[in-house]
């Protein structure tokens, strides 16, 4: 016992080899990365260009301001995430009607969880074939109801951000789910039984007593859903590609094309940077926010 405790005490170099291949691979696929692309958003380099690396200063950063593709690619990228409060206010009934006892709750849970889990790319052909305008079956019901002309979903320019952010929303639902029952299930039972004996109803009683206690995971799912959202980008890619035109090309997907497209990796840099300032940014204001709501 006393070799053993020896051996994790101090600065023992096997603790080291235990953690050295994360922090290899932290090292090599992050930070090594993170320095490169900061070097480059102040250059010009391109894969195209065997010159090498010119120093540009602030250039890229002024171009951002004259670019109207990244200004439609950030407006979209706000637009999208909205679909994690949507994502949250429709897991939150299910979290807690699965939480009571139902017949097959166990297995009404892995159903919903089952799209956070499965392919991205057979979810996008699958949500492409319901999508399709003509004849797919989710427009297909809505002329049955009586709307003779149904949106055109993916294959137009006004409709095709929202249809992406249905399927963000169906796959999210689920995770929002699992966690929430988590949290729920961590809700004393006293507190809410107490409240119905004071004449509390249903709905007092949620309002006043489950959403505070469940408000620390409702900030984790804020925090976590935000990141999600602002990094999507194989959802997007296998469905639209950005498009039609740039109408679902948000900032994750214009850095790709951008970068591997028109292989101007000083200029993509300096985007990517831009969308890492903005989720600092989003962070920032959520942290800030959670004092006034969260209840630990």
């Amino acid at each position: 016992m006393s070799r053993l405790k020896k051996g994790f005490s101090g600065n023992n170099p096997i603790g080291y080899l235990f953690v050295a291949p994360s922090m290899i691979g932290i090292g090599l696929f992050y930070l090594v990365p993170a320095v490169m692309s900061f070097v480059m958003m102040f250059t010009d380099y391109s894969f195209m260009d065997k010159g090498g690396l010119h120093f540009t200063g602030l250039d890229n950063f002024n171009r951002l301001m004259e670019d109207a593709s990244f200004h439609n690619a950030v407006g979209k990228t706000f637009i999208f995430l909205m679909t994690v409060p949507v994502s949250i206010l429709l897991s939150f009934p299910i979290a807690y009607a699965l939480n009571q006892s139902v017949y097959w709750s166990k297995l009404l849970r892995t159903l919903y969880f089952l799209p956070y889990i499965m392919n991205g790319v057979a979810i996008a052909f699958v949500w492409m074939l319901l999508f399709h305008p003509g004849q797919g079956p989710i427009n297909a019901t809505l002329r049955l109801i009586g709307i003779s002309n149904p949106p055109g979903w993916m294959a137009q320019t006004d409709t095709a951000i929202f249809a992406v952010a249905i399927i963000h929303i169906w796959i999210m639902v689920g995770y929002n789910m699992i966690i929430y029952l988590a949290g729920l299930q961590d809700v004393p039972k006293e507190l809410v039984e107490a409240s119905r004996m004071d004449g509390a109803r249903f709905w007092h009683t949620i309002r006043y007593v489950t959403v505070p206690l469940v408000s620390p995971t409702t900030f984790l799912l804020l925090i976590t859903g935000f990141i999600s959202a602002i990094k999507t980008f194989g959802i997007i890619q296998a469905t639209t590609g950005g498009g039609p035109g740039e109408s679902t090309s948000v900032l994750s997907i214009y850095i790709y094309k951008t970068a591997f497209r028109y292989y101007e990796m000083g200029y993509a840099s300096a985007i990517s940077w831009v969308l890492f300032a903005i989720v600092m940014l989003v962070m920032l204001l959520n942290w800030i926010g959670q004092k006034r709501w969260v209840h630990y």
